[in-house]
C-alpha cells in the first residue's frame, strides 16, 4: 500500500462551484431569488474554492485563523426563480500576504447566462488576536498556483467597477 501525501489540487481556471438550486424561501414579493440570497450562493461557492486552498472549515477549527469578507459589490444582471440551478465560478484577481481579490459570477446552470457578479476583498484574520494576520506557507503556495492558473483567464470587464449614476444627457 502507498503511503499518502499531500497530493497538490488541480486549479481549474476559474474555480466552478457544484449545482446549486434556488431554493423555495428564497423567493421574494417580486416572484424572483431575494438579492441577499444571491449572496448565499455566491458564498457557498467560496466556501467550496476554500476548501480547495486550504483554508476551509477544517482550517478555522483547526489553526483557528478564518477569511473575512472585508467589501463586496453585487451586480444583479437576470433574475432568477424558485428551482433554478446554478454554478458560481471564482477567479482570483489577486492576493498578498493578508488578502484575496477574487471575482466571481453565477450563471443559470441550464440556460448559461449569467444572472450575477460579485467582486470581493476578503481578509486573513487571526480569530484569537481578532486581527489580520499572514497566510501560512502552505496557503501562500495554493494561492500562488491558483492566480497561476487563473491569471490565463482575462481579466473580467466589470471587476473594479464602481458605482455611480449615468450622466444625463
Amino acid at each position: 500500500m502507498l503511503d499518502r501525501v499531500d497530493i497538490e489540487p488541480l486549479f481549474f481556471a476559474p474555480f466552478v462551484s457544484s449545482v446549486m438550486r434556488v431554493e423555495p424561501g428564497w423567493i421574494d414579493h417580486n416572484g424572483h431569488l431575494n438579492m441577499a440570497y444571491h449572496n448565499v450562493l455566491f458564498d457557498r461557492c467560496v466556501d467550496e474554492a476554500y476548501e480547495l486552498i486550504g483554508i476551509g472549515v477544517d482550517y478555522v477549527s483547526g489553526r483557528n485563523l478564518s477569511a473575512y469578507t472585508a467589501e463586496v459589490h453585487v451586480r444583479y444582471l437576470r433574475e432568477l426563480h424558485e428551482g433554478d440551478p446554478v454554478r458560481a465560478t471564482l477567479q482570483l484577481i489577486d492576493y498578498d500576504t493578508k488578502r484575496l481579490h477574487f471575482f466571481e459570477q453565477l450563471f443559470h446552470a441550464d440556460r448559461g447566462d449569467i444572472a450575477a457578479t460579485s467582486e470581493n476583498i476578503v481578509l486573513h484574520v487571526d480569530m484569537t488576536a481578532r486581527k489580520t494576520a499572514p497566510f501560512p506557507a502552505e496557503v501562500m503556495h495554493r494561492l500562488m498556483h491558483m492566480k497561476a492558473a487563473h491569471s490565463r483567464l482575462p481579466r473580467p470587464e466589470a471587476a473594479g467597477r464602481r458605482i455611480t449614476m449615468p450622466a444625463k444627457g
